[in-house]
C-alpha cells in the first residue's frame, strides 16, 4: 500500500483523492489496521506498509446512542454505535467537550478518541443534567454521577 491521499472528514466519511468511500469491506479493513503513532498522526498499517491519514478531527464518529439494561439485573448501561458499525459500551468517565462545545469520548478501550455526531449528541442530551452550579454537566447513571469534563485538549 503506498501513501496516498486518504482523508477523513470532521463527520467520519472517508474520502480517497477527493472521491467518496463507501465501500463497508473496504472501510472494515482500513479500520482493522487503524493506528496513531508517537506524534498523534493517524496511520493504516498493513505488514510493512504505512498509510498516513488526513483527519479533520477524529476517525470514529458515535452515530447512535441507547440506554439499555442489563440482562442479569436492574443496572442500565449506554451504548454506543459507532462509524466502523461496532457497538460499544460507552466509558462514561472519558466524555468531554473540546473546541466548539462538540462532544467527545474515548473508545477502542480508550485507544481512540470519538467525535459525537449530532444526532447522537441529541440522544445522549436526554440524560444529561446541569449541576447546582449551573456550569457542570452529569449523567446520572445507576446511582452514580458521571460528570463531563469540560474543553479537553485531543
Amino acid at each position: 500500500m503506498e501513501n496516498f491521499e486518504i482523508k477523513i472528514d470532521k463527520d467520519g466519511i472517508w474520502y480517497y483523492n477527493g472521491a467518496h468511500m463507501f465501500r463497508k469491506e473496504i472501510l472494515n479493513v482500513f479500520f482493522e489496521h487503524l493506528k496513531i503513532d508517537e506524534c498523534g498522526k493517524y496511520l493504516i498499517e498493513l505488514g510493512p506498509e504505512r498509510c498516513y491519514l488526513d483527519v479533520e478531527d477524529t476517525a470514529f464518529v458515535v452515530e447512535a446512542v441507547y440506554k439499555t439494561k442489563l440482562s442479569c439485573d436492574s443496572r442500565e448501561q449506554i451504548e454506543i454505535i459507532l462509524n466502523d458499525d461496532s457497538c460499544e459500551i460507552l466509558e462514561m468517565n472519558s466524555l468531554f467537550t473540546g473546541k466548539e462545545n462538540v462532544l467527545y469520548c474515548r473508545v477502542k478501550e480508550g485507544r481512540f478518541t470519538a467525535r459525537f455526531s449530532r444526532k447522537s449528541y441529541y440522544q445522549l442530551a436526554e440524560f444529561i443534567e446541569p449541576s447546582e452550579n449551573g456550569t457542570d454537566y452529569f449523567i446520572n447513571l445507576n446511582g452514580e454521577k458521571y460528570f463531563i469534563n469540560s474543553n479537553q485538549a485531543l
